[in-house]
C-alpha cells in the first residue's frame, strides 16, 4: 500500500511507469501490457503495439505523462483472488499468464488502481499521488526490443525506457554523466584504439582480439598469475568441451542447460562447450586421494567458457558469447578456509589498486525464499554465510548484504568498484562453496587416517576479461596507464634526413621490452603529433637535428607536455620504473 509522507525514488519511478502505461493506452486502447518495474536510473514497461513505436514519439508521450500527473491521481491497492484477477485482465494475455503463474505459486495477488483510468497487476510501492512525482526530473529515452519473460521463443515486445530522479538537477547532472559515457563507449573507442573487432562471418558476441588488444589482454592475465604465483597457485589446463554428465553431477545442467552450446558426437554422444571451470577444476583434484599434508590444492587457469546468449542481449565486450576467464579453485579444509580468502582479498586489493579503484565490500546471499534456485541445504547456506560474515567482520571493513545475489552453489564476496564517471560495477568475487565438493564426494586423508570433507573456494579476479576490459576502457577512455598501453612511445622523425636515426631510438626501445612504433609517414610533423595524441599514446619521442647530432631525443608525456631533451638511458630508466610500478 502507499505510505504517507516522502515517497521513495524507487516508488516515484514504479509510479511512472504505470503513468508511462496510461500514456500508452490513450495512444493505443489495445496495447497488450507486459511488466513495468523500477531500475537502478528510471523505469521502463513493456508492449505490445498494433505497429512499431519511433523514437520521435517519445517526446509526445512524456507530455501525455505529465498531463496525467498534474491531474493528482491517487494510488490505490488492494488484494483480489484469482478469479478477479482473471476477470480484471481479460484480454491481457500476458498479465493472464502471470496470474496463472502466481496462483499455482500461492502467491497473494494485489491490483493498484490508478485515479480509476488505469490498473495493473502489481505487488506495490508507489506514491500516494501522481502529484508527489516531480515532473521536470524524467525523460523518456529509448525504446528496445525485448521478449516477453526474456525467451525468444515468446512474442517480441516494445520496452520503453525512461530516466527518473527526485529533481530536475540530479536529472540533468546523470544526462551529462550519459554524454561523457557515450564518448568513452568501449564498441567506439576499442574500433578507433585498433583493440579489438568483430566479424559477421565468426558472429555476434565472438570478439576478434588485435595485436594491440592482445597486448592489453595479457599484461592483466600475466599481472593476475604473478600475483598468484606467489600465494602459491598452480597453473592448470582443462579441454574447452565435456560430457554432459559432468555438469548433471555438479548440477549446471539443470541450471544452464538452455544457455549450453552443446555438440553431438558421430557417435551419438552429447557434449557442451563449457560455460564455466570449476566441474573441471574438481576433477584434476579426485585424480587421486590427498592427505591433510597436501592441503590446500591451488589451481589456477585462464581460459574461455562459451554461453549461448541471445543475440539481442549482446554488448559490445560487456556481454559477449566467449568469456575469457582468470579462474582458480581452492580446495581446503575448513579450518584454512580463513587463510586462503585472506590470500585471494590481497590479490585482489593490489591488483585494482594498479588501476585506482577503490572496492567496496557486498556479502551475496542465499534467498531463502527461491530454495528452488540453490544447491544444497538450509544449513550448509548458514553455515558458509556464517563464516564470510565472521570474515568480513574480522577483516574489519564496511560491508552490505544482498540476498538473492549468491552464485547457485554458495554465497560469495563481491567487490564492487566505481569508475571514473561514478558508475559501480561488480569486478572480483570470492565463493564458498560447500556443496560442489559433496557432491563429486571430494575429501582428504586427515590425521586420524579418516576421509574428511573439503571445501572449495572458487575465485576470479577479473572475472570475464572482456567485460573488465570494456570497464577498463571507458573508465580510462582508452588513455591506458603507461604499463597498459598497448603502444608505450612513438618515435617520430622531424623529416627525411632524421629517420635513420629515429629507426635506431625506436629499436633499442623494442629491445628493451618497451612498446614502441615508429611513425615516419609522410605527412607533417604536427599531424603526427597530433595522430599520436588521438592515439592517446603516453610518451611522444621527437628527433630532429638537434637531438641526432646530441644523441639526445626531445620527449612529450601524454597529459603533461613537452618534457624537453634527455638521453635514451634516463628516458629508459624512467619508463622502466613508471611500468614496474604500475603507476597511474
Amino acid at each position: 500500500m502507499p505510505k504517507s509522507g516522502k515517497p521513495s525514488i524507487e516508488e516515484i519511478r514504479h509510479s511512472l511507469a504505470h503513468v508511462l502505461a496510461i500514456a500508452v493506452l490513450k495512444k493505443f486502447p489495445d496495447a497488450k501490457l507486459g511488466i513495468g518495474p523500477a531500475i537502478d536510473d528510471g523505469f521502463y514497461y513493456d508492449f505490445l503495439l498494433p505497429r512499431p513505436l519511433k523514437e520521435d514519439e517519445l517526446p509526445e508521450l512524456q507530455k501525455s505523462m505529465v498531463k496525467i500527473i498534474k491531474e493528482e491521481l491517487p494510488f490505490k491497492g488492494k488484494e483480489i483472488s484469482v478469479s478477479e484477477a482473471k476477470e480484471m485482465f481479460k484480454g491481457q494475455q500476458f498479465k493472464q499468464e502471470l496470474i496463472e503463474e502466481f496462483s499455482k505459486e500461492g502467491k497473494t495477488l494485489t491490483a493498484y488502481d490508478t485515479g480509476g483510468v488505469f490498473i495493473d497487476l502489481c505487488k506495490g510501492g508507489h506514491v500516494t499521488n501522481t502529484r508527489q512525482i516531480p515532473h521536470d526530473a524524467f525523460t523518456l529515452t529509448k525504446i528496445a526490443g525485448a521478449y516477453w519473460r526474456g525467451d525468444e521463443k515468446n512474442a517480441q515486445l516494445q520496452r520503453i525506457y525512461g530516466l527518473a530522479f527526485e529533481t530536475e538537477k540530479e536529472l540533468e547532472k546523470y544526462e551529462k554523466m550519459l554524454e561523457e559515457a557515450k564518448k568513452r563507449d568501449h564498441k567506439r573507442l576499442g574500433v578507433k584504439l585498433d583493440l579489438f573487432t568483430f566479424s559477421p562471418l565468426v558472429g555476434a558476441g565472438l570478439p576478434l582480439w588485435t595485436p594491440r588488444g592482445t597486448f592489453i589482454r595479457n599484461e592483466l592475465d600475466n599481472f593476475v598469475w604473478a600475483l598468484r604465483k606467489e600465494a602459491g597457485y598452480m597453473q592448470v589446463d582443462i579441454p574447452h568441451i565435456t560430457k554432459k554428465e559432468l555438469y548433471e553431477t555438479s548440477g549446471h545442467w539443470d541450471k544452464f542447460k538452455d544457455e549450453l552450446f552443446k555438440i553431438t558426437t558421430r557417435e551419438g554422444h552429447l557434449f557442451a562447450m563449457k560455460p564455466m571451470n570449476c566441474p573441471h577444476h574438481t576433477q584434476i583434484y579426485a585424480r587421486k586421494q590427498h592427505s591433510y599434508r597436501e592441503m590446500p590444492r591451488r589451481y589456477a587457469n585462464t581460459t574461455k567458457v562459451y554461453r549461448d546468449e541471445q543475440t539481442g542481449e549482446l554488448a559490445g565486450l560487456s556481454r559477449v558469447r566467449a568469456i575469457t576467464q582468470d579462474d582458480a579453485h581452492v580446495f581446503c579444509r575448513h579450518t584454512q578456509v580463513k587463510e586462503e580468502i585472506g590470500k585471494i582479498w590481497n590479490i585482489i586489493e593490489k591488483f585494482y589498486k594498479a588501476v585506482g579503484f577503490n572496492l567496496r565490500i557486498r556479502l551475496s546471499l542465499y534467498d531463502p525464499e527461491h530454495p528452488e534456485k540453490y544447491l544444497g541445504t538450509p544449513d550448509i547456506w548458514r553455515r558458509s554465510e556464517k563464516e564470510l560474515r565472521t570474515l568480513i567482520k574480522e577483516r574489519d571493513v564496511k560491508s552490505t548484504e544482498a540476498i538473492g545475489e549468491a552464485a547457485f552453489y554458495g554465497p560469495k564476496i563481491d567487490f564492487m568498484a566505481s569508475d571514473s564517471l561514478g558508475r559501480e560495477w561488480q569486478v572480483a568475487t570470492i565463493q564458498l562453496d560447500m556443496n560442489m565438493p559433496d557432491r563429486f564426494d571430494l575429501t582428504c586423508i586427515n590425521e586420524k587416517g579418516e576421509k574428511e570433507r573439503i571445501v572449495m573456494i572458487h575465485a576470479a579476479i577479473m572475472g570475464s576479461i572482456e567485460r573488465y576490459l570494456a570497464i577498463l576502457i571507458e573508465h580510462f577512455a582508452g588513455a591506458f596507464p603507461l604499463w597498459l598501453s598497448p603502444i608505450q612511445v612513438v618515435v617520430i622523425p622531424v623529416g627525411e634526413a632524421h629517420q635513420g636515426y629515429a629507426w635506431g631510438i625506436n629499436e633499442d626501445l623494442r629491445l628493451a621490452d618497451i612498446q614502441s612504433e615508429l611513425d615516419d609517414s609522410n605527412e607533417t610533423l604536427a599531424k603526427r603529433v597530433r595522430s599520436a595524441e588521438t592515439q592517446k599514446i603516453p610518451y611522444i619521442v621527437v628527433v630532429g637535428e638537434k637531438e641526432m647530432h646530441a644523441n639526445t631525443l626531445s620527449v612529450r608525456k601524454r597529459g603533461k607536455g613537452n618534457l624537453g631533451t634527455q638521453t635514451l638511458k634516463n628516458f629508459l630508466g624512467t619508463l622502466k620504473g613508471e611500468i614496474a610500478s604500475k603507476m597511474l
